[in-house]
């Protein structure tokens, strides 16, 4: 099969061939249809996440294999399955869910995945959807998405997943509080989205790009502030006073500050992005203030499908979904444009 890939220390996108896989067991093969480019891909791109005074965390001294096929947000549809699968066949059209665990531990056992220690995620452990084909290693992480359009429920594996589970974090709130969301790409429009559908009505977006801050009123925003130097000044002007949480869909040093500096007495504040670096921040108002920080990582495969569902009722509005065509060369397309910012939405390449 087709696949693109990067090696290590090498950020091209290369056109391999590799072995179809043959599943077995619980094992399902799906011949991709829809592969959604995510941000997270650069940093897999670059070989590490930025630290700030701690350098790189290299994936490859991580024990991350090479070449890496990216891409964890899939659609396709089924071409084979093993011995042991019963409840899909080929042909069935279906969204992976992409974070897989070691499938013992506590938090495997309980449909919590994402939180692993040993995680084996597709694009990143396992050879991701850049490619002809896909194998997932158990038929309970394909989701049934009738009805939707294929592309925009690609991005519902990544995007999607993690501003649903971020906003869990943060709700349930009084309606009115305000919920203030920094960085208004694909996952904070996302967030904006699921906030207004559970009833939320104080929502304020950040972002350096008007354009976005123009699709966050579009999804639901009632606030919106353009970052900068006086970005702290003006979200309280514009929400009234602080705010009762935060989520930080960048997660840089400047980003971290701005959310700590303007959250009320017991706040919470979710760390959601990896643009990476690091921040200081005076330890005693964490606990005169209570503040609270947490970081979320994706979602389980249970708040996948209720996002699924949610969409499939109608209750979810699509953000946009820039289609391109699976190849080498738009990965790498893609890529560059996401690391330069700037991208409307989310880019989903076709197969």
């Amino acid at each position: 099969m087709h696949a693109y890939a990067v090696q290590a220390d090498d950020p091209t996108i290369h056109d391999l061939e590799l072995p179809t896989p043959v599943p077995t067991g619980r094992e399902v093969l799906l011949r991709v249809e829809r592969a959604g480019v995510c941000h997270t891909d650069t940093h897999l791109r670059a070989g590490g996440y930025d630290l700030g005074s701690g350098g790189l965390m290299s994936l490859k001294d991580r024990g991350i294999e090479y070449p890496m096929v990216m891409g964890h947000e899939v659609v396709g549809v089924v071409e084979g399955v093993g011995e042991g699968v019963k409840g899909v066949r080929p042909g069935d059209r279906r969204l992976v869910y992409p974070w897989i665990g070691c499938r013992e531990c506590r938090e495997c056992r309980a449909g919590r995945d994402n939180r692993c220690a040993a995680g084996c995620n597709l694009g990143v452990a396992r050879h991701g959807g850049y490619a002809e084909y896909i194998l997932v290693p158990d038929e309970k992480y394909l989701a049934d998405i009738k009805g939707l359009d294929p592309s925009w429920a690609a991005t519902l594996a990544c995007s999607g997943l993690t501003a649903y589970s971020a906003v869990d974090r943060v709700l349930p709130l009084d309606p009115d509080e305000p919920v203030v969301i920094i960085g208004a790409g694909g996952l904070g429009l996302t967030a904006i989205a699921v906030l207004r559908y559970r009833g939320h009505e104080n929502v304020c977006a950040v972002d350096v790009s008007e354009s976005n801050l123009d699709l966050a009123r579009e999804l639901g925003a009632t606030h919106t502030v353009v970052s900068g130097e006086k970005a702290a000044s003006g979200i309280r002007e514009a929400i009234g006073g602080p705010a009762s949480a935060v989520i930080d869909f960048v997660n840089n040093g400047t980003t971290a500050t701005l959310g700590f500096e303007i959250l009320i007495k017991a706040g919470i504040m979710v760390q959601v992005g990896l643009f990476g670096g690091e921040v200081t921040l005076p330890t005693a108002p964490l606990a005169l203030r209570m503040i609270r920080i947490e970081g979320s990582f994706v979602g389980t495969m249970g708040q996948m499908q209720d996002l699924v569902k949610i969409a499939q009722r109608g209750d979810l509005p699509s953000i946009p979904v820039v289609e391109r065509p699976l190849s080498a060369e738009s990965v790498a397309t893609a890529l560059d444009e996401l690391t330069a910012g700037g991208v409307r939405g989310r880019i989903v390449l076709t197969a």
